[in-house]
C-alpha cells in the first residue's frame, strides 16, 4: 500500500477496532499551514437534471439559491453557479450565517468568472483576509462543477473592465 500499513486499535465501548495509518520512516506528511497563502478551498457538484427539477417542483428555490442575474441563465449555467457558492462556502469555511445571495459569478469582458461577495460571506472572507478567490467553472453532461481557491495576499486591482459594485 505504498509504504502505508494498516494497524487496528482496541475499539471503545465495544465498538469495531479502528484502523490507523502507520506511515513508513521514509515517507513525508504534508500537514495545512495556518499561515499559508492559501486560506481555503471549495468544490462542489451539481446535477444539471436534478436542481433543475427542483427548480420546478419549487420555484421560490430558484429565488432563493440565485441572484435576479443568474436566474435566467441555461440550466447548466445556473448549476455550475450553485456549485460555486457552495465551494465558496466550503473555501471560507462554511460561515453560520451564509447566505446564498452573498455570493455572486460574474464575468470579466473576456469572459473569465469572478467572484462577487457581500454579507457574511464577504465578513468571512475579510475574516481570513482573503485577497483573491480563483473560480472555475465547468460542466458537461449532466454535472456542473466549481472549484474556488481563497488566496491571502496582497489587494487585488478592480477586476479589468468591472466595478466593485457591478451586478
Amino acid at each position: 500500500m505504498n509504504g502505508v500499513t494498516q494497524i487496528d486499535e482496541h475499539g471503545a465501548h465495544g465498538q469495531e477496532p479502528a484502523p490507523r495509518a502507520v506511515v513508513d520512516p521514509a515517507a513525508r506528511a504534508f500537514p495545512p499551514a495556518s499561515s499559508a497563502l492559501l486560506a481555503g478551498v471549495g468544490i462542489d457538484v451539481v446535477s444539471v437534471a436534478r436542481l433543475s427539477a427542483m427548480f420546478e417542483r419549487t420555484p421560490a428555490l430558484r429565488d432563493r439559491l440565485l441572484t435576479p442575474s443568474e436566474r435566467h441563465l441555461p440550466a447548466a449555467s445556473r448549476a455550475a453557479r450553485v456549485a460555486a457558492k457552495e465551494a465558496v462556502g466550503k473555501a471560507l469555511g462554511a460561515p453560520g450565517d451564509y447566505s446564498w445571495q452573498d455570493v455572486t459569478v460574474q464575468r470579466t469582458p473576456d469572459r473569465r468568472p469572478y467572484l462577487v461577495l457581500s454579507g457574511a460571506a464577504l465578513a468571512a472572507a475579510e475574516q481570513l483576509d482573503v485577497t483573491h478567490l480563483h473560480l472555475s467553472l465547468s460542466h458537461d453532461g449532466d454535472i456542473a462543477t466549481a472549484i474556488v481557491v481563497a488566496e491571502r495576499g496582497a489587494r487585488p486591482a478592480d477586476v479589468a473592465g468591472t466595478d466593485r459594485g457591478e451586478r
